[in-house]
């Protein structure tokens, strides 16, 4: 990799995948939503500012993206509506930018001779757990509308493979947690009303698990993969291979915060029954052989990090405790 673009780099991970190929000698193109305030999202605060390059736009727009892939040899395709709770309000959005955007940039990809693209999936297209760990094997199942949208860039991007002989890596990650990401998470949600003073927690279902991975180790197994000669053709997934539960990760939180908490169940919260996902645990044998990826953050030591960073006050201003982050 020379010259690479990341979609999406205005936001959570995409900020941080910005500034992990910048430190690994990357030329980057940051794809930045377009919006009349000219901001970068979190990249406007990034310490490598001016090392990257920045460009506005929206993944919806077919001409925009055939430009924009001009010049890279690798795409980081990170873009998306990811939002659950309002992918149940609005699924034609996911779709027009989930699935229409992902084509809109494979065309472009294409048409511009892209030597490796990297198609941004998630865990949630696998739906609650038929067995654990979940491997790449595992059937897909549309719990929500931005799952079955997730499902459907997917197999756009394959299909890219398949008909163009396209050189597409469908990279999974399980849940991505860290500095930067939005309060609709259940992370940020946790800490920043523990950090706002609050003792009963505002939440919603506690027995689901899942398999939580810090910001850094999410970014290096995008990298490992995006370096592998093996991983063409492949869906790969991102993860450490244990599981929580919310309880207990809220628990864990509260105990590193030095606070006692009661928790109170927000019904806005909850999804609709045959939607929640209730267990995520991944599978990361592949991506070890392919790759020799080992994530390096316990969950202790990732949540220390993401708390210690919203115990800045001004980074936890940016969020509000008191607002169900739809």
């Amino acid at each position: 990799m020379k010259k690479v673009l990341v979609t999406g780099a205005d936001g959570f991970i995409g900020s941080h995948l910005v500034e992990t190929l910048v430190r690994a000698g990357m030329e980057v193109r940051a794809l930045c939503q377009y919006n009349s305030f000219s901001s970068w999202g979190w990249l406007d605060r990034s310490e490598f500012a001016g090392q990257f390059e920045v460009v506005l736009g929206d993944v919806r727009d077919p001409a925009q993206m055939r430009h924009v892939t001009k010049g890279v040899d690798t795409v980081f395709h990170l873009a998306a509506l990811i939002a659950i709770p309002y992918s149940y309000q609005a699924p034609s959005s996911y779709v027009d930018t989930n699935v229409g955007g992902t084509l809109n940039l494979l065309q472009g990809a294409l048409d511009n001779g892209v030597e490796r693209f990297i198609q941004t999936s998630t865990s949630e297209v696998y739906g609650t757990a038929r067995f654990v760990p979940i491997s790449e094997e595992h059937p897909l199942q549309a719990q929500s509308p931005y799952s079955a949208s997730k499902i459907g860039s997917d197999a756009m991007a394959y299909s890219f493979h398949a008909s163009f002989d396209m050189p597409v890596v469908i990279a999974r990650p399980f849940n991505t947690y860290g500095p930067r990401q939005s309060a609709r998470a259940v992370i940020p949600t946790v800490i920043t009303q523990l950090l706002s003073g609050k003792r009963a927690l505002k939440l919603g279902a506690l027995s689901p698990t899942r398999d939580f991975n810090f910001v850094q180790d999410t970014c290096d197994g995008f990298l490992a993969l995006a370096t592998s000669q093996g991983c063409v053709g492949q869906t790969v997934n991102i993860g450490s291979g244990t599981e929580i539960s919310i309880g207990d990760t809220v628990e864990l939180i509260a105990k590193i915060v030095g606070v006692d908490v009661e928790i109170e169940c927000d019904e806005q919260r909850l999804r609709p029954a045959a939607s929640e996902v209730e267990r995520l645990c991944c599978d990361n044998r592949l991506i070890k052989s392919l790759t020799g990826f080992q994530p390096r953050f316990s969950l202790e030591d990732g949540l220390r990090a993401t708390i210690d960073w919203l115990r800045v006050p001004d980074n936890l201003s940016r969020y509000k405790a008191d607002i169900f982050n739809v």
